[in-house]
Formats: structure tokens, C-alpha cells, sequence
């Protein structure tokens, strides 16, 4: 079974910087003879508050003969309490109207794909909770199917007992929850995007890759991190374990989101600019 992970694409009609490399990654999908695409978030610009960024990244995604299945990132339902754009009721019902549930199992061959909403991760609600419940109902009851985790935000960015990262990775205490979860059902594979960067690594037994944007890379924005800026997707294949290789797509541009952050994400922009003069 092969499945491509696609990730932060980050489309718009009114805001269209990153639309023309749909068509590179469109055919890359068609000629790769996938089973299946699982988008890990980061669909649209700013689906948190426009339905019209993700009806139009959606009718983008349906041009695609392979089934796909699609998990929401910070800028398609919002981020933690305290951020500009707040997870709430609203943001996760235009989510699970236009496009779909936003957390969701999967049983293909032998494994179990679980779809995760990471932004619910952290909030300390009763969506996060539902979720958990769930999470763990969808691993005790896998019976002898093997298990891949699919979520927007990564476990961790720098080590797996660091503290918290704040808008990059899950907060220690869910992490705590995840990780205690993974252990516990041997799961085989953890697959996230949401950082820009591309990496595969190991957390005890389990693989742990970050999906390379199909949008845009950062430059000095933002921290280095491990792994390499590029643009593209991963090609998991699915046996009796799972092997997962990074892809830099053929024809896609490498945007660099210094270069347009004050016409995409103008919050953004005046962020950085007020951190660089204190």
C-alpha cells in the first residue's frame, strides 16, 4: 500500500501566492500510483475564518482521482487559547461542514490510519477529551492491525522531552498523553507537517517524519531546525512496517514566506518586525 502525505499547502482565491504549485503536485500524485492521500493540514490561508479558502482548496482537492483523506491544521480551524485565532465551535463546524470530520479512522490491509485534530491538543476542552477517549478506543480495539498516526503539529521539534515549544509542537502535557498512548499500542508510524522543515527520525519504535510544505520554506524568520528546507511530499509504503521517503516534487517553487509574509500573513509580518526592534 503507498500513500502520499501532502502538507501546508496553503491555498486561497484572494490570496493566491502558492496556487501554481497544485498542478506539479497534482500530477505527481496521479503518476505515483498512490492508494491513498492524506493531507496533514494547512489546507488553505486562512480557513479559521473564510469558508471561501476552503471550499475553493477543497474543489483543488477533489480534482484528484486518488481517495484522500484530510486532517486540519492552525490556519483551517485555529490554534490554542490565547492565539489571534482561537480553536472554537465555529472554526471546527466550518471545518467539519466544507470538507469533513476533522479526526477519523482508517482500515486499509493491515494497519490502522488515525487521523488526529492536533489543535485540539492543549486546549484542556471537552473536544480534546472527546478526542482522547476516542484516540484510545481506536487503538485498544485494532485488534492485529499495525497502527500510523497522522497529525498536523509534531510530537516534538528538538527532543522528546523538551519543554514547551509554544506554537511549534504539542504541549508536554497532551505529548505526555500521546506518547504514553503510542507506547502502549505499538504504533508504528507518527506523520506531521506544520514546521516547513522535512525530517525522518525515531521516537523509541516509532518513525517519525515531518512532511516537507508544498507551499513555502523560511528563511530567517524563523529558528533553524533539524531536517532541510524544501518543497514537496512523502511516499509511505505500507507492508509489514512502513517506510517513508521525503520527495522534492518536480516543478514546484520553493517560495520563501520572508519575501511575501507582509501581503500572506500581515499579523505575522508586524510579529517579527516588533521582536527584531525590542
Amino acid at each position: 500500500m503507498k500513500i502520499i502525505q501532502i502538507t501546508d499547502t496553503h491555498f486561497s482565491p484572494g490570496k493566491p501566492h502558492f496556487n501554481g504549485n497544485w498542478e506539479p503536485l497534482a500530477r505527481f500524485i496521479e503518476e505515483s500510483g498512490a492508494d491513498l492521500v492524506i493531507h496533514t493540514g494547512d489546507l488553505t490561508v486562512d480557513g479559521a475564518d473564510k469558508d471561501e479558502d476552503i471550499s475553493f482548496s477543497m474543489d483543488l482537492m477533489r480534482q484528484i482521482s486518488v481517495p484522500m483523506l484530510l486532517v486540519p491544521g492552525n490556519h483551517d480551524v485555529g490554534d490554542l487559547p490565547g492565539t489571534s485565532q482561537p480553536v472554537n465551535a465555529t472554526r471546527l463546524d466550518r471545518w467539519r461542514r466544507l470538507v469533513g470530520p476533522d479526526y477519523w479512522a482508517e482500515d486499509l490491509d493491515n494497519w490502522r490510519l488515525i487521523g488526529i485534530d492536533g489543535l485540539l491538543l492543549g486546549t484542556e476542552s471537552v473536544e480534546e477529551e472527546d478526542q482522547f477517549e476516542w484516540l484510545q478506543g481506536m487503538l485498544e480495539g485494532r485488534g492485529d492491525l499495525r497502527v500510523a498516526i497522522f497529525s498536523h503539529k509534531p510530537l516534538f521539534v528538538d527532543d522528546p522531552a523538551e519543554g514547551d515549544t509554544g506554537y511549534w509542537s504539542v504541549r508536554p502535557a497532551p505529548r505526555r498523553r500521546l506518547y504514553d498512548l503510542i507506547a502502549a499500542h505499538d504504533v508504528a508510524l507518527f506523520a506531521s507537517g506544520h514546521l516547513h522543515w522535512a525530517w525522518k527520525g525515531h521516537f523509541d519504535q516509532t518513525s517519525v517524519v515531518w512532511g516537507p510544505s508544498a507551499a513555502f520554506i523560511i528563511d530567517t524568520m524563523e529558528r533553524e531546525m533539524p531536517g532541510e528546507r524544501l518543497i514537496g511530499a512523502v511516499v509511505h509504503e505500507f507492508g509489514e512496517d512502513v517506510t517513508s521517503q521525503i520527495v522534492a516534487v518536480p516543478g514546484m517553487t520553493a517560495h520563501v514566506l520572508d519575501d511575501v509574509v507582509a501581503e500572506v500573513y500581515p499579523h505575522v509580518a508586524h510579529k517579527v518586525q516588533r521582536e527584531r526592534t525590542q
